[in-house]
């Protein structure tokens, strides 16, 4: 699962996680290197199997996964994509590039004149963005093959007026397959605030709805020994974020009103840290890293000392998501009796509701498969039916859940899950199993089920952090917007600036090495950055969206 997005960290080329924009209106045709594809013959209603009577192989390039690589080499191992190559006849060759360097192997591929038939990739990444791969003929425009050859992706298209405005370029530019998340509630509110609870009930505390309560409950947890052990060693709030800056503390600047990065005021984009309210989170903040009520080791936690601190009963509250951050620390803990967890919505605003960090409704990732222009025309119509098989009833179930009766079976509407995933024989962790059959543990061109995640929570807690976080509402949020290639341009040269200028100034001011009063210092030295122009090429992607 991927992780949200809420930071000023993450302003650069793409707005958010998400693309924008699917509209009626058809592209011009033959502009650019590379001409849409033709397609021809009776429209499909249905994906053939198998595809293709003389079987031919596809080359595919995409990053691995280290959960993957727990027990397989390649993509091509798992049982899904074994399973699709007996039935469509067609099999994938995949090619991965070392762990952590597929930006960097990307780039260098894309200069090339041997591409493999397909890419699947996160096109955020892509200098220039897809707009570019295909204006310099990388890749191809999909509309006309998916419009012939692709019905499962086609209706899913054609019946979400969500996915409609995001799975294409400004210009109504189809080019890949997606990672999609439907039900995009459910799998996007997997990660907020969590406390503990048996902390919480020792104290006679309740859930903290507000700043202040949030205030209050920290501040008991740090001299009112919570964890029994007659020591003053509790940390209230911690968190494993990497060193460097506090910008992780922007998951309480929704109880201000503002997010940490560009956000909307109604239908207008504005900056949240150059919003009043910010100011106001400044102080807030400062005043629990003052008062201890932060671990003051925040900056250099890695992951094994923030698993020692939460297994180890020090850790009072932070951010994770339900599975690395609950599920895994339920697990560790089994053997202490009353150990629990409870995930919170963000802290009420002062109108009374509250606020999402980054946008929940968020349905089209910028992750997917493209075909290049290295296919064979001959081929193309076949691939786009092997990549459509994914979307379909049948390719659904394969690559989210796996194989029915090894992997999974189903009780009535719902999935569960077998012990070859949950208390896997080999040793595997439940998302190294699960990744060894389906997709939906990764990432990858589905329409990722929200029951793979209903499956996969064992406990009542999590059950109920993922209900309460669903609550938050998405409006201050930008929708998944894009910007033109000048405009991106623009924004990237600004915002590196301003970006490391913030993270900077904020861990500066809230750990006390600054004054709240360098805030208005802050606000004239990022307006001298250029963030009014900024604020304006977004505005204007926004209106664009808007219109589609």
């Amino acid at each position: 699962m991927k992780k949200k997005m809420g930071s000023v960290v993450l302003c650069s080329i793409l707005v958010t996680t998400t693309l924008a924009g699917c509209s009626g209106a058809e592209p011009e045709s033959g502009s650019g290197a590379n001409p849409p594809a033709q397609a021809d013959g009776p429209k499909l209603t249905e994906i053939p199997l198998p595809i293709t009577k003389e079987p031919f192989t596809i080359n595919y390039w995409r990053a691995n996964d280290a959960k993957l690589t727990a027990s397989l080499q390649n993509f091509g191992e798992v049982a899904a994509y074994k399973k699709k190559a007996e039935l469509t006849g067609i099999t994938a060759k995949f090619t991965h590039p070392p762990l952590g360097q597929q930006k960097d192997q990307f780039n260098l591929l894309i200069a090339t004149n041997d591409l493999p038939d397909v890419i699947y990739y996160n096109w955020a990444d892509a200098v220039g963005g897809p707009e570019k791969m295909i204006e310099d003929g990388r890749i191809i425009r999909l509309n006309e093959l998916i419009d012939q050859y692709a019905p499962n992706l086609k209706k899913i298209i054609e019946s979400d007026p969500d996915v409609k405005k995001q799975i294409t370029l400004d210009d109504g530019t189809i080019y890949m397959f997606p990672l999609m998340k439907l039900d995009a509630l459910k799998l996007n509110a997997t990660t907020g605030l969590i406390l503990r609870k048996d902390w919480l009930n020792k104290l006679g505390l309740k859930e903290p709805a507000t700043i202040d309560e949030w205030y209050s409950v920290l501040k008991a947890f740090k001299e009112k020994d919570p964890n029994g052990n007659g020591k003053a060693d509790e940390l209230p709030f911690t968190g494993n974020w990497g060193p460097g800056n506090l910008t992780k503390l922007h998951d309480f600047a929704p109880a201000f009103g503002i997010i940490g990065g560009f956000m909307m005021k109604g239908d207008k984009v504005a900056f949240g840290p150059v919003e009043p309210e910010y100011k106001k989170f400044l102080e807030e903040m400062a005043k629990w890293y003052k008062e201890g009520l932060v671990d003051p080791e925040i900056l250099t936690n890695d992951g094994k000392a923030f698993d020692y601190k939460v297994t180890n009963n020090l850790a009072g509250s932070y951010v994770g998501g339900v599975f690395s951050g609950m599920g895994k620390y339920y697990n560790l803990m089994k053997d202490q009796a009353g150990f629990e967890l409870t995930g919170v919505p963000s802290a009420l605003a002062p109108d009374g509701k509250s606020y999402a960090a980054f946008n929940l409704n968020q349905k089209v990732l910028t992750y997917g498969e493209a075909i290049t222009s290295s296919a064979s025309k001959d081929k193309q119509k076949y691939i786009v039916q092997w990549m459509d098989f994914n979307y379909s009833p049948q390719g659904h179930a394969l690559f989210n859940f796996g194989i029915e009766g090894e992997s999974y079976t189903k009780e009535g509407d719902k999935i569960k899950f077998s012990d070859t995933i949950l208390k896997n024989p080999k040793g595997l962790t439940y998302d190294q199993a699960l990744a060894s059959y389906a997709l939906s543990i990764m990432d990858g061109p589905i329409n990722q089920d929200g029951k793979y995640v209903d499956a996969l929570m064992f406990n009542q807690g999590q059950r109920d952090a993922n209900a309460n976080w669903m609550k938050q509402s998405p409006a201050l949020t930008l929708p998944p917007i894009r910007l033109t290639v000048d405009e991106a341009r623009q924004s990237t040269s600004i915002m590196s600036q301003v970006n490391t200028y913030i993270n900077e100034t904020m861990t500066a001011i809230i750990s006390g090495k600054k004054p709240v009063s360098e805030y208005d210092t802050m606000v004239k030295t990022i307006k001298s950055m250029g963030i009014d122009e900024a604020i304006k090429v977004h505005q204007a992607a926004y209106d664009r969206y808007s219109k589609k």
